[in-house]
């Protein structure tokens, strides 16, 4: 039985083939093209909440998944992707593309941390494919969103003081972006156990 505080898995998975190291090149592209829209339809489905300056997305649960299933390095073409396509089509939340959105404004930050996050996701589970190495590499890449969202937050909003950054950037979400990494975490795990290879 393998343990549960364990990092490492004990098996391969099929799924493990969505990564670029055993992936064909038509599968990356299908895998990198995939999640750059579905984060592109994650950032629909959201809640903005009266006075927040950040609106609640499901776009992040879509970083941390690409970084595990993709890798790091197709993890981080997905969301340059996404990003790309938000220059031109009306792909973040609300009805704002272009530059002037994706540069001014002050959710921008996270934005930008996207790329880099899924690549860090990517490739500490390189190695870290259990739950609890997952959802640990996942929290790395979610540090990392934070922490750019938030400086870019603190300038782009004026803000007087970084407690008050922190406070509206990152301590209003933490509850929510935890539930998001387990989830994602567990919805991992779980493909990776039921496409386990018995082999």
């Amino acid at each position: 039985m393998s343990n549960p505080l364990s990092l490492r898995s004990s098996y391969t998975a099929l799924v493990d083939a969505l990564r670029e190291e055993q992936a064909s090149a038509l599968l990356q592209a299908v895998g990198v093209v995939g999640f750059a829209l579905l984060t592109a339809a994650a950032a629909q489905m959201n809640l903005r909440v009266y006075l927040w300056e950040v609106p609640i997305t499901l776009q992040t649960a879509a970083v941390y998944a690409s970084g595990l299933y993709l890798g790091w390095r197709n993890g981080l073409l997905a969301q340059a992707l996404y990003l790309g396509l938000g220059l031109f089509l009306p792909v973040f939340v609300g009805d704002g593309y272009g530059t002037s959105y994706l540069f001014g404004a002050v959710s921008a930050g996270y934005l930008l941390s996207y790329p880099f996050a899924a690549a860090v996701i990517g490739a500490l589970s390189r190695r870290w494919k259990a739950f609890s190495g997952s959802t640990l590499a996942s929290m790395v890449g979610a540090a990392l969103v934070f922490v750019c969202g938030v400086v870019w937050l603190h300038y782009a909003a004026g803000h007087g003081t970084w407690m008050e950054s922190i406070d509206k950037g990152f301590l209003r979400f933490a509850v929510i972006d935890l539930v998001k990494v387990l989830g994602v975490g567990f919805l991992y795990s779980g493909t990776r156990y039921l496409a386990r290879d018995n082999a």
